[in-house]
């Protein structure tokens, strides 16, 4: 494999893995001079990145495919349900949801506003 043929994720993992590798004093797998060692400030990620990009990293990388399945592909029975079945379960239902839950009155914007005059009556005394 090239470089051109990793993936963005792959290609992370390999310059982390060389890079931890040549921090550790690991054998360079390239000559690079002095003082491109030097103006690169000796930094482990940037050599790995060079041996990547110069293909000199014997590593390989296993993509794992799905397998194949000779079945068929199996569809779903339709259930027939009548009308009045699916309003008994609409019912069933709503009642259900009725009696968990609380039933919340409708807002009144009269009500808001008698509460606001009362909340001021009661700050001014």
């Amino acid at each position: 494999m090239t470089q051109e043929e990793f993936s963005k994720y792959e290609r992370a993992r390999i310059l982390g893995a060389r890079a931890l590798q040549i921090a550790m004093n690991a054998p360079l797998l390239i000559k690079i001079d002095q003082e491109d060692l030097e103006k690169i400030g000796f930094d482990a990620l940037k050599i790995a990145e060079i041996e990547l990009n110069s293909n000199a990293l014997p590593i390989s990388i296993k993509r794992p495919f799905p397998e194949k399945k000779e079945e068929g592909l199996k569809r779903p029975k339709e259930q027939k349900i009548s009308d009045e079945e699916l309003e008994e379960k609409e019912v069933k239902e709503e009642e259900e949801i009725a009696k968990e839950s609380e039933i919340m009155e409708i807002a009144n914007p009269d009500d808001e506003v008698e509460e606001e005059v009362e909340e001021e009556e009661v700050a001014e005394e």
